[in-house]
This record gives structure tokens, sequence and C-alpha cells, in this order.
């Protein structure tokens, strides 16, 4: 059963849409948020870029809500760039995580795929996809769960499991428990055999016999726990990983490398650093180095577009992804920051611990910075699309809205 040539794989990668993502609000306003660059690459080409690496990969599904024309141009650039047909589907309506999957079952089993990746789009991890597939036919069940520990008290914001510490059997799951169950939680990557079309398929059929078996008055029907559940929406976690957890149908596959929840603009800043840190094993050419006698002195993790210009007596990193067209002028100190397309950054300015958000412009000596704490409402300092920082103006702690001109200096606040 080991990898014959036949055998095809396909991966889905879901990336929800705007009834989503407002809690990354400045930078969604003008971007959709799978597309915001993390060490200078597109969120969703992490993901992407892994599910290279599955042997016998036929296609990649991007999933979700947003219009087709806004993902157009990057699922044309990544298929050219990576070789493999990516394709995006748009949903006309929310059918859960798992109702999602189903919902494009046939254009997903078109190429007969032995087996299907199911990742999230806001997750960063070294998406360890070989090593899951080649655990998940030893295990011989329907699905596999990539799983991480994770200290006990931040464990209740996520899925908690209990496995088998011998064979990894999955034998109990529950979505963000109020009690402590456990300190392993699901990392929203899975591997799944074509068996898990008839498990969803189950809990709608059950849903619609329910439905149909009730007719039951309106003021039952208010109080029935499902109420508001649709037949054909089903959820990954609570529809389908809870009731199959104990019956040697679903296995857990645990990663000792980072895993972290893209939900903020602060985490994506912390994530950014986490594959900088990833490139130097993968792909270290992508690293700015500062070799050169016309080049910025660089420390840590750097990137820079190959359009931006950065002025040799600037001093950056680490943790700093600079994106297109961008321009750094002298004496500039950047420092665990992310700076966006065309953003100019006039002389002896500081940012640190910060997002700058496209077309902004930051004066002289200005400084906009931050704690850095990734967890807090204002631990990073995030300027929206084309904020300018005036000369001499200093920015603590803030969120600043698009289109905003500051010219004195604010701390912790939200410039509406």
């Amino acid at each position: 059963m080991m990898g014959s040539s036949e055998e095809k794989v396909v991966a889905v990668i879901m990336v929800g849409g705007p009834t989503k993502g407002t809690r990354f609000r400045p930078l969604s306003f003008n971007i959709p948020k799978p597309l915001f660059p993390l060490a200078g690459q597109p969120m969703v080409h992490h993901p992407i870029s892994a599910c290279k690496r599955i042997p016998n990969l036929a296609q990649i599904y991007l999933i979700g809500f947003y219009e087709e024309r806004e993902f157009a141009l990057f699922v044309s650039s990544i298929s050219n760039e990576l070789k493999v047909p990516v394709r995006y589907l748009k949903e006309e309506k929310p059918h859960g995580s798992a109702g999602g999957l189903y919902n494009f079952r046939d254009l997903i089993m078109e190429d007969s795929p032995s087996h299907i990746f199911l990742l999230n789009c806001d997750v960063c991890c070294s998406f360890p996809l070989p090593d899951m597939l080649e655990a998940h036919r030893r295990y011989g069940g329907m699905g596999t769960i990539l799983v991480i520990k994770v200290p006990p008290e931040s464990a209740n914001q996520f899925g908690e499991l209990v496995a088998d510490p011998v064979t990894n059997e999955l034998l109990h799951y529950t979505e963000k428990p109020e009690t402590f169950v456990s300190d392993h939680i699901n990392c929203g990557v899975y591997v799944f055999t074509p068996d898990v079309f008839a498990a969803i398929q189950g809990v709608s059929t059950q849903r619609k016999d329910r439905a149909n078996l009730r007719r039951v008055s309106s003021f039952e029907a208010l109080q029935l726990p499902n109420r508001s559940l649709p037949t054909d929406f089903v959820r990954l976690d609570q529809d389908i990983l809870s009731p199959l957890a104990g019956k040697k149908q679903l296995y857990t596959y645990e990663t000792m490398d980072f895993w972290e929840q893209i939900k903020t603009p602060g985490m994506s800043l912390r994530c950014s650093a986490l594959y900088l840190a990833q490139f130097r094993f993968t792909s270290p050419h992508i690293l700015a180095t500062g070799d050169g006698i016309k080049s910025a002195t660089i420390t840590g993790d750097v990137y820079i577009h190959p359009s931006a210009k950065v002025h040799p007596t600037a001093k950056i990193g680490p943790n700093v992804s600079i994106s297109a067209n961008a321009r750094i002028g002298a004496g500039v100190r950047l420092v665990n920051c992310i700076i966006l397309d065309d953003v100019e950054i006039k002389e002896n300015a500081v940012v640190i611990h910060a997002i700058v958000g496209w077309k902004s412009m930051i004066g002289r000596w200005s400084r906009v910075q931050a704690e850095g704490d990734y967890n807090a409402k204002l631990g990073v300092t995030i300027l929206g699309e084309s904020v300018s920082v005036e000369d001499e103006v200093v920015v603590i702690n803030s969120i600043v809205l698009p289109n905003k001109t500051l010219n004195l200096s604010v701390q912790e606040e939200i410039i509406l």
C-alpha cells in the first residue's frame, strides 16, 4: 500500500472569507487576509509551498468566500511558480469546515486521490505533510490530525484532545472546553482517506432524518440545540472529530516544531519571524545578507524585496520584512517589523515592533514603535494604508486606520 506511482494526493486549503477576519483589521481592509505577506510571501503561500513537498500531489484547491477575482492573479502566478495546478473554489454560502469540503467533493475526487490533505490558511507552522502522510498510512485509519503540546493555560482557546500514548489513536476530542482536558491541541492540519465524505454525508442524513421525525411546534424548535444548523452545514471538529474519537478511525501526529494561529495583525508579525527563521534552513537564498560595500547593515533574519531601495547606512533586523518598492532612507533603524509595498521611511526614523501599511510615509527622526507583546491589543503598532507620520512624531503602542496624517505624537491610542 506504500505510495505506488498511481496513487494521487490532493490538498485543500480553507481560506475563509470577508465574513470572518474582522480581527485582522485594519490590514484586511484592502487585501484578503490570506494574501497578507508574512516573511515577504502571501500567508497562503506557506501552506501551498508545503503541499508541493507531498509525493504524487495532483491538485491544490483553495476554498473560501472571497470573490474569485481577488485570488485570480495569485492563483495563476503560484501555479506557474510551483508547477502544480492551484484552483480557487468560491463557496456561495457557509457550509462549515467539513461541509465546505463535501460541497466540492466531485471536483476534489476528480483525480481519484487516495488521500486528501485539509489545511487551515490561518495556521503558521512547518507543515510536516510528507511525514504525516507516512504516519497516516501506518495507522490505517480514516484520518490523521496534526497536534502540538501547548502550555496548559492556553489550551482552552483551541480544540483539546486525548490520544493513546502507544497507538496515537484519537480517544477524545472537545472544542474549546471550559474545563481543562489536555495540553495537546488540534493544529488545523489533517490528512483523510476519501471515506471522510461518507462520514460527512452521514451527519447531514442524520440531521435530515431528525428534522423530518420532529415536525415539532415552533416553541419546541426554539429549544433544540441544533436549531440554527442547516442539514448541509457540517463542522469538522464538533460533528466529525468528536463523535469518531475512540472508534479506531482517527489518529494523531505530533509536531515538535513551531505552531501559531494567525488571528490578529500582531500575531502576523510573530509568524513572519517564524517563517524567516525557517527560511534559514529551507531557502537561505531568500534572506538578505548585507554583503557588499553598498548594502545596509543586516542582523538576524531579514527579507528585502528586490525592488526595494535601502540606503547603505540603514540598520535592519532582526525579523524585518520589506516589501516591493519600499524606500528606506539614510540612518533608518528597523527592528521586528513588516514594511509593506510603496512605503517611504525618511532619514533617521526608527520602526520597532510595528507593521507599516501600504503607501505610508514616516518622516525624518520619527519613531513608530511598541512593546512587542503579540497577544496584547496594542502590543504591536499598526499603521493602515496611506498613513503619514510627519517629521519628529512619536507613535507608541497604537493602531492608526488608513488615510490619516499624524503631526502630533500619540501613545496607547486607536486612531479612527
